[in-house]
C-alpha cells in the first residue's frame, strides 16, 4: 500500500511524537539496565508498529518500502535497538515464514508477530561460519516424520522475548546451501537452551547470546518450505534484513547530526561560539552530507524492492555505507562535543558504541565490500558466484 503524501507525513508524525514521549525518557536507563521495558513494545503493538510490509490479512500494515524505510529510521534517531524490533516481522524473523510458511505456519506465527502479540528470533549465525551461512555445522537428520537437530547458533538476538526462533540446518553439509532446511521451532521446545551475553559493548537493550541445540526434536510441522530450501528462505530476509539496519543506521546518524549541532550552537569557548570556528563546520558538514546521501542510497533501495526489482547490491551498498556514515557521525560528534561526549548527560556515546556494532551485523562492512566488488565485476550474481 502506498500512502499519499498527506497521509505519510501524518503516520510519521504520529512516530516521531510518540518516540519523544514513551522513550526518550527511558532510553538511557533500559540501555544501561540491558533490558527492553515490555511495556514500550506493548505500546507500540498497539500503534501497529510491527506490521510493516505485510499483508492486512497477516496483520501488518501493507507499507511500501519506502515508508517502511523512513518509519525504521525515524523510530532509530530515539533508539535503534527499537528500530530492529520494527523491522524483524518483515525482515529477518518473519520473511522467510511469509514467502515459504504454510497458511497455518502464517497464522501460528506470523500474524502475532506483525501484531506484536509475539516475537521471535531468528537463528542464522554461528560461533565458527559467521557470515558463511553455507558453511553451517547445524545438522539435523530424520527420525520417522520428525526432525532431529544438533548444533548451535551464536549473536542470536530477542532471547528474552522471543516466543519462537526461525532457524537453518543441514541434512548434508557437503552440498553446502543446496543441503539446508528452515524450521520454526517453538520456545519451550525440549533440548534448546539459551545463553544471553551480558555487558555488550553496544545493542545493549536487545538480549543477545548463543542458542544450543541437543537432540531438538520437532515435528513435519516445524519445516519452512521443502527440504532444501533453507538456503533460499534465508535470504529473502537478507535484502529486508540489510535494509533495516541501512534505515536504521541513517536514523543515528540523524541524531548525531540533531545533537552536534544543537550543542555546537550552545557551546562558547575563547569567547565565541563553537559553531563559528572552520574546524566544528567542516565535520558538520561532512556529517550533513553523509545522512543524506545515505538515506537517498537507503530510499533508491527502497524504491527497487518496490518496484520488485533485485536489490541485492543495492542493499549491501545501502547497509556498508550508511553504517560508516553512521560510525564517522558518532566518532566526528563525540570529538566536537569532547568531554560532554562521554558524559550520561548525553546520548553521543550510546551512538558512538552503538554505530561501530552496525558496521558489523547483517554481514560485516568487509564482506559488503567483497560482494558489491564482485557483483559490480560480473563474477557474483543474486549472491552466487558465477566462476
Amino acid at each position: 500500500m502506498t500512502l499519499t503524501l498527506e497521509d505519510r507525513t501524518a503516520f510519521l508524525s504520529m512516530v516521531a511524537e510518540f518516540m519523544e514521549r514513551e522513550v526518550a525518557p527511558h532510553v538511557a536507563e533500559y540501555d544501561q539496565a540491558e533490558r527492553m521495558p515490555r511495556e514500550i513494545l506493548d505500546k507500540m503493538a498497539d500503534l501497529g508498529f510491527f506490521g510493516g510490509v505485510l499483508p492486512a490479512e497477516l496483520g501488518g500494515l501493507e507499507l511500501d518500502y519506502v515508508t517502511f524505510a523512513d518509519l525504521i529510521e525515524e523510530v532509530s534517531k530515539t533508539c535503534h535497538i527499537l528500530g530492529t524490533f520494527v523491522s524483524m516481522p518483515s525482515g529477518l524473523v518473519g520473511s522467510a515464514i511469509e514467502a515459504y510458511g504454510t497458511p497455518e505456519q502464517k497464522q501460528t506465527w506470523l500474524k502475532p508477530l506483525a501484531e506484536g502479540r509475539m516475537f521471535g528470533g531468528a537463528g542464522v549465525t554461528e560461533p565458527r561460519s559467521g557470515s558463511d551461512v553455507a558453511g553451517m555445522t547445524t545438522t539435523y537428520r530424520r527420525d520417522g516424520d520428525s526432525f532431529v537437530i544438533n548444533g548451535a547458533k551464536a549473536w542470536i538476538s530477542n532471547l528474552d522475548v522471543a516466543d519462537f526462533i526461525v532457524t537453518f540446518a543441514s541434512f548434508d553439509r557437503t552440498l553446502r546451501h543446496r543441503g539446508i532446511s528452515a524450521f520454526v521451532i517453538p520456545r519451550d521446545t525440549p533440548g534448546m537452551t539459551f545463553a544471553p551475553y551480558k555487558n555488550k559493548l553496544g545493542f545493549r537493550p536487545i538480549t543477545t547470546g548463543d542458542i544450543f541445540l541437543e537432540d531438538v526434536r520437532v515435528g513435519p510441522e516445524a519445516l519452512l518450505g521443502a527440504e532444501g530450501d533453507g538456503f533460499l528462505a534465508a535470504m529473502t530476509a537478507v535484502e529486508r534484513g540489510r535494509l533495516g539496519v541501512a534505515a536504521r543506521s541513517v536514523g543515528v546518524a540523524q541524531a548525531c547530526l540533531d545533537d552536534t549541532v544543537a550543542y555546537a550552537k550552545d557551546r562558547e569557548v575563547f569567547g565565541r561560539n563553537i559553531a563559528e570556528f572552520q574546524i566544528v563546520q567542516s565535520k558538520i558538514t561532512d556529517m550533513a552530507v553523509g545522512v543524506e546521501t545515505a538515506r537517498l542510497l537507503v530510499r533508491e533501495t527502497a524504491r527497487a524492492m518496490d518496484e520488485g526489482r533485485r536489490a541485492r547490491k543495492l542493499t549491501s551498498m545501502a547497509k556498508m555505507y550508511a553504517s560508516d556514515v553512521a560510525q564517522r557521525s558518532a566518532t566526528d560528534a563525540m570529538q566536537i562535543l569532547g568531554a560532554a561526549g562521554v558524559s550520561p548527560e548525553h546520548r553521543i556515546g550510546r551512538f558512538y558504541r552503538d554505530a561501530k556494532v552496525l558496521q558489523i551485523v547483517e554481514g560485516s562492512n568487509d564482506i559488503h565490500r567483497a560482494l558489491i566488488g564482485e557483483m559490480t565485476l560480473g563474477l557474483r550474481s543474486n549472491g552466487e558466484k558465477t566462476r
